[in-house]
């Protein structure tokens, strides 16, 4: 009896040093040798597109480059930066990596020119940019990984990094789609939707620079009033319109409200009406900031709305067409005209072209009427 017990104990302790042998690896390490860099720091950023990184963990590198950084509870799925000095190397993770091991030179670290094991989506991140860098990876081969990867992150990264020229926003577009669909409410889905919108502004901005000018068709403005019918700008062909850009909250716009009510009032019987297209209401990075609460943003702009309609009686602003998209700044017709800065005041012939441009103080906008409707 006693020498069954003894048996029984005895596996009872093999097993439990069976059980401690077991190396269960919890949270994830970062870690490897960076040549030439001996005795600096490393840090481990968080990426978020259009935003400031976030340092998420860092250490100091030995005598012979050999790093470590740990992160106990594990890391996140995302876009990091390895940064040694000015150096950095982008890394994709999906929050299993266990121990990533990174191992370069410091002088070729933003090159993407390291060995990187323990982390498959960084390494297909490192062979993209390799290849983009070397000219074997095209932006037909970045539409399709985008298509096809399993990680919409690190697609969207990788279309932000390589894709970066207006002409290829239908791809970013397309990845910004993955995305969205797959973390409709991520910080890098909202960044990323946030910084292709600034891209296409800017792009269609600077289209607009080309295409308004003298001479040129004033291209079409619909939008609403602030009662919800709608005007088209094109509806007034065969009269001359002085397009104004304006809004309540700029001081020099209602200055200049009185010049333009003078002139209105002078030749509205000659065929001669203004088109006033308002900047009020809430930008993108306003919408961002009440963090997409839909009621504080609804609250928001009916108060712009009223100011608007406020602005447009005080100022006794008598025609009929008063448009806006309450975007503010993002205003569509704004990015067609290219427009800025407000004041700003387009004058349209008869048959819809630009005679005009920036046109202040009645006697201004006055002159060039007149040579208008002379002829």
């Amino acid at each position: 009896m006693k020498s069954t017990f003894n048996i029984f104990l005895l596996v009872i302790v093999a097993f439990l040093g069976w059980q401690c042998s077991e190396t269960v690896t919890e949270g994830t390490v970062v870690k490897g040798k960076i040549e030439n860099a001996a005795n600096m720091q490393a840090f481990v950023d968080r990426v978020v597109i259009g935003k400031a990184r976030n340092i998420v963990g860092k250490t100091d590198l030995d005598g012979n480059g050999n790093f470590e950084i740990s992160f106990p509870e594990g890391i996140e799925p995302g876009i990091y930066n390895l940064r040694i000095g000015a150096k950095r190397l982008n890394l994709a993770m999906d929050g299993t990596e266990q121990t990533v091991v990174i191992n370069g030179e410091l002088n070729t670290l933003d090159t993407y020119q390291v060995e990187v094991t323990g982390s498959e989506d960084s390494q297909t991140l490192i062979n993209m940019m390799q290849g983009l860098m070397s000219r074997n990876v095209t932006s037909k081969d970045i539409e399709s990984f985008i298509n096809t990867t399993d990680n919409p992150t690190l697609g969207a990264f990788v279309a932000y990094l390589a894709l970066n020229d207006p002409r290829f926003l239908n791809i970013q577009k397309q990845a910004l789609q993955k995305l969205t669909a797959a973390q409709p409410d991520s910080e890098m889905a909202l960044e990323y939707a946030k910084y292709i919108n600034t891209v296409e502004r800017q792009f269609a901005s600077q289209m607009a620079d080309q295409r308004i000018q003298v001479g040129q068709p004033a291209p079409n403005i619909t939008l609403e009033d602030p009662y919800g019918k709608k005007y088209a700008l094109s509806d007034l062909k065969g009269k001359v319109v002085l397009l104004d850009f304006w809004a309540s909250w700029c001081g020099p716009c209602r200055r200049e409200n009185p010049n333009v009510v003078k002139v209105y009032d002078k030749y509205k019987d000659q065929g001669f009406t203004v088109f006033s297209v308002s900047l009020d209401g809430l930008d993108e990075r306003t919408r961002a900031r009440l963090g997409g609460d839909q009621n504080s943003i609804s609250d928001q702009l009916d108060r712009s709305k009223e100011r608007w309609v406020k602005a447009i009686q005080d100022d006794n602003l008598k025609w009929p067409y008063h448009v806006s998209d309450l975007q503010k700044w993002d205003a569509a017709p704004a990015a067609a005209y290219g427009v800025r800065s407000i004041p700003r005041t387009f004058l349209i012939d008869r048959n819809g072209n630009i005679a005009a441009l920036n046109l202040r103080g009645a006697e201004q906008i006055e002159a060039a009427l007149q040579q208008i409707i002379a002829t």
